[in-house]
């Protein structure tokens, strides 16, 4: 049987769109969660695969990033945990953000130019049709895919210090998933612990918050351009119901937080490992 194709008209003045990705399964009542490598992670909500902010490339294919910690270090620092093709099956992309760790030429290489992709803004939008993209598309607000609404929260990806000095590390976005019948899943993005991100946590109610941990340092900034131990602690107390994900660690040069390290510090606290949860690369969960 052909693959069918749902196609929904566009809100303009809500600012709420949809936009043509192939039909998915039949709902499962479930929601996945994989953590792939880095801040690459997919997302199978209600049937639909999204593959959110991918960094392809082999170990070592970059310079470290220049003027942060451990420069002198490669990324990506490991492997894939599997091969590039069950990486890229996705209905959809997402690029919460264009820095190299979260969308990378192999990125751009692997995937189909076909593939629905959702950017942050016209900017980073211009810059992936540029590289052969057809289906781009900027989430201003929301857009339904396949009966799944994604809702563009903001953040902040370090201190107003560190935006000042690095102008290029703002503006970056953050995700909520939602439909009747399943657990809403807030993928937090990279920022720092704000206003916002408390706003968004208090709004939405999530059963589900992915935090990207790894505390990563610019050298002779104060504090991280990411969030790190402290703060998922902080949404930990916040959303008591909610299960807490530490992502982005042990993948990039500036990454000054372990998966260890954060492990370490949740039996210190006497955090629910049951509720804060540490991935592997490769490793699943299901909600």
């Amino acid at each position: 049987m052909k693959p069918s194709y749902l196609l929904f008209s566009v809100a303009l003045l809500t600012g709420v769109f949809s936009l043509p990705v192939q039909a998915a399964e039949p709902a499962t009542q479930q929601v996945a969660f994989q953590q792939i490598r880095n801040a690459t992670i997919k997302l199978n909500y209600a049937g639909t695969t999204f593959l959110i902010d991918p960094m392809l490339a082999k170990r070592g294919a970059y310079p470290g990033f220049a003027g942060s910690y451990r420069s002198e270090l490669r990324n990506p620092l490991v492997e894939l945990p599997m091969p590039v093709a069950d990486v890229i099956k996705a209905d959809a992309v997402i690029v919460t953000h264009t820095h190299l760790d979260h969308w990378d030429d192999a990125a751009k290489q692997a995937l189909p130019k076909t593939v629905p992709l959702i950017a942050q803004d016209d900017t980073d939008a211009q810059a992936i049709r540029k590289d052969g993209f057809k289906d781009v598309r900027v989430l201003r607000d929301a857009v339904d895919i396949n009966g799944t609404r994604i809702t563009r929260t903001e953040g902040q990806h370090g201190s107003a210090e560190a935006i000042r000095a690095v102008p290029m590390l703002n503006p970056v976005m953050g995700l909520v998933f939602q439909r009747p019948g399943y657990k809403t899943v807030y993928v937090a993005g990279d920022t720092i612990w704000n206003g916002q991100v408390e706003a968004a946590i208090k709004q939405f109610q999530p059963d589900v918050i992915i935090l990207n941990t790894g505390y990563a340092r610019i050298q002779g900034l104060d504090g991280s351009i990411i969030m790190g131990k402290a703060d998922l602690q902080r949404a930990y107390e916040l959303a008591p119901k909610a299960k807490i994900i530490g992502s982005h660690m042990d993948a990039v040069n500036h990454g000054m937080q372990t998966r260890a390290e954060l492990r370490a510090f949740i039996h210190a606290t006497g955090m629910d490992f049951s509720r804060v949860l540490v991935p592997e690369d490769g490793q699943t969960y299901q909600f």
